[in-house]
């Protein structure tokens, strides 16, 4: 476990790393540059840099840590990638079901593979792992779909970086979107009015909304308030326990 400096999760835990481009919102992935990174200062556990790579030896890992966290799950990959063995992802699953302490949050861009396994009946939902797609922007809304019919008790989007408006979301069942502006060199832009307009279909669904920053070359600097305030909503308690 590692400590993180996202905003909407306290930790990391990576039993898979590396990851390949499928959309848009994968064109200056963040995690991609930070491999490489991670590679040129040695670290053992990046030598592949971001070519997809199973960590076996860190399954054990939650079942030491006896505080209770919020845990981003792969924040350095794709659990759903189509070339991460489903007994290996089903592994995972029961490793965060024996640790029902710990909050786990896993995000895909991969809905299609999370749909076709949970169809399949290959997936059992722990209670503590809430289930989050990517919807950077409107072609891929179909994302939505196949993350509601699964059976996952706390499902969320992650609106970022997002790239376009977005303006008929479905967020039935939805308990959760995350949005955010795009970071780095060269991000892309965001418009206020996007956000806004996501804000309203949260409200509208009683979805909570959490705002997480506007990106652009200074985060820090532009920061993450809307309309004054910052947006720390997260998913309701009846949704969680």
């Amino acid at each position: 476990m590692a400590t993180t400096k996202i905003e909407w999760t306290e930790s990391t835990w990576n039993p898979i790393t590396g990851c390949t481009k499928i959309s848009s919102g994968c064109k200056f992935c963040y995690a991609e540059i930070m491999a490489r990174r991670l590679r040129a200062m040695g670290q053992e556990k990046y030598k592949n840099g971001f070519r997809l790579t199973l960590h076996p030896e860190t399954l054990r890992e939650p079942y030491l840590w006896k505080k209770p966290k919020m845990i981003f799950v792969n924040s350095m990959s794709d659990l759903f990638h189509k070339d991460v063995p489903i007994d290996y992802i089903r592994n995972i699953f029961n490793i965060i079901k024996d640790n029902p302490h710990h909050v786990f949050q896993v995000l895909t861009k991969r809905a299609d593979i999370l749909r076709y396994y949970d169809s399949e009946g290959f997936l059992e939902w722990p209670h503590n792992l809430w289930m989050g797609v990517t919807v950077e922007n409107a072609d891929v809304v179909y994302r939505i779909d196949h993350l509601r019919n699964t059976g996952a008790r706390v499902k969320f989007l992650s609106c970022e970086p997002l790239l376009t408006a977005i303006p008929n979301m479905n967020l039935q069942n939805i308990d959760w979107v995350i949005v955010g502006g795009e970071s780095g060199r060269t991000p892309r832009p965001i418009k206020p009015e996007w956000v806004e307009q996501i804000k309203l279909q949260c409200q509208n669904h009683n979805t909570a909304f959490y705002f997480k920053q506007w990106g652009g070359t200074n985060k820090k600097k532009n920061g993450r308030l809307l309309d004054g305030k910052e947006y720390n909503e997260m998913p309701k308690p009846e949704s969680v326990l």
